[in-house]
């Protein structure tokens, strides 16, 4: 009797082991969004809730953001180990912080192309870049395009503007109501924000700054040097599960706005439907995107919006590209392989 005991209280204690070795192989991520939870998302939220990170031996938490530089900061004060940012709001920390201790480093290229457009009514008479001259633009100060637009003004030779800068919520109202000529902003966000208030979709100009010269990048995803250091293998299987739930995202983004709802309970699911699918067409799947290869990096052009982003930005140094990206934690070629056939 003693002995059946016994073994079960050796049993017991083995599993109670095999349980805790387990819990501490798991690697505890907190994951910082650059936005809230809209339709783009669904990228991180579905390997999330499908178990994709667990499998990976990860515990991710994935939290909603402010913006890419708040992105940014969080992950450079080591409150958060891994977070999904505008590369060139990454840029500008590196050039203005050269002393940084922890300067976040982008591990994967996730918008190939930065979503930034200006955008306009017809009945304004704009119609290509050249129109912009002596009219009145509007954006908040941290607006991505709006940072950017000098880049945008010098490859299509626009010369004078004005600007006026209001809160988020107020850019795509203005211009509605003839405050502003045109405004700055992320296509798959001012579009729809547009349409909201009423406006429809044949009556908005779109510029794309991808179209008309400009060929930043856009959000990738971003590592603290910390976790780099101490677990850069969480750091590989974080982005082999990402890109394992981003290919079933964008085969099936209808389904995968499920996982965003969970989240946030009172979105606009047709809304947030459109939204990823919008992100998925024009700068994730984009002509850019399959000549390079999804989560890929081309040296020459990240060279040269290395360049282009300390001039535009007037960064207090230049930025170095190469301390900027580091691809070796990718994903093999074929898990790689994620991006929807050209329809």
């Amino acid at each position: 009797m003693q002995k059946r005991v016994f073994l079960q209280i050796t049993a017991a204690l083995a599993a109670a082991g095999a349980f805790a070795s387990a819990q501490a192989q798991t690697t505890p991520i907190k994951f910082q969004l650059d936005w809230r939870f809209e339709g783009p998302a669904a990228l991180f939220l579905l390997p999330a809730a499908k178990g994709y990170f667990k499998d990976a031996k990860l515990d991710v938490t994935v939290d909603a953001g402010n913006g890419s530089g708040g992105a940014v900061q969080r992950v450079a004060s080591g409150a958060y180990q891994i977070g999904f940012a505008d590369l060139a709001a990454l840029m500008e920390f590196h050039a203005n912080n050269p002393d940084a201790p922890n300067k976040p480093v982008a591990v994967m290229m996730v918008y190939n192309n930065t979503p930034a457009s200006v955008m306009a009514l017809k009945k304004s008479g704009i119609k290509s870049p050249a129109d912009l001259n002596g009219k009145k633009l509007g954006a908040p100060v941290f607006d991505a395009g709006r940072r950017a637009f000098p880049i945008f003004a010098k490859a299509n030779n626009v010369s004078s503007v004005q600007w006026t800068s209001m809160d988020p919520p107020l850019r795509e109202t203005m211009l509605m109501r003839g405050d502003v000529d045109a405004i700055t902003g992320f296509t798959f966000t001012s579009l729809l924000n547009l349409e909201a208030r009423g406006a429809k979709a044949d009556e908005v100009v779109i510029l794309p700054y991808a179209d008309y010269g400009v060929k930043l990048y856009g959000n990738v995803i971003i590592a603290s040097p910390q976790i780099i250091k101490d677990n850069p293998g969480a750091v590989k299987a974080f982005l082999q599960a990402f890109a394992k739930g981003a290919k079933e995202v964008m085969a099936k983004p209808e389904a995968a706005i499920e996982y965003v709802k969970q989240r946030d309970g009172i979105i606009n699911v047709a809304l947030e439907t459109r939204r990823l699918k919008l992100a998925i067409d024009t700068v994730i799947n984009s002509p850019d995107a399959r000549a390079e290869g999804f989560g890929q990096a081309n040296p020459g052009r990240m060279s040269l919006m290395a360049s282009q982003v300390s001039d535009a930005f007037a960064t207090k140094t230049r930025v170095n590209p190469e301390a900027v990206w580091n691809g070796s934690f990718l994903p093999s070629q074929a898990e790689l392989n994620v991006l929807p056939a050209k329809k």
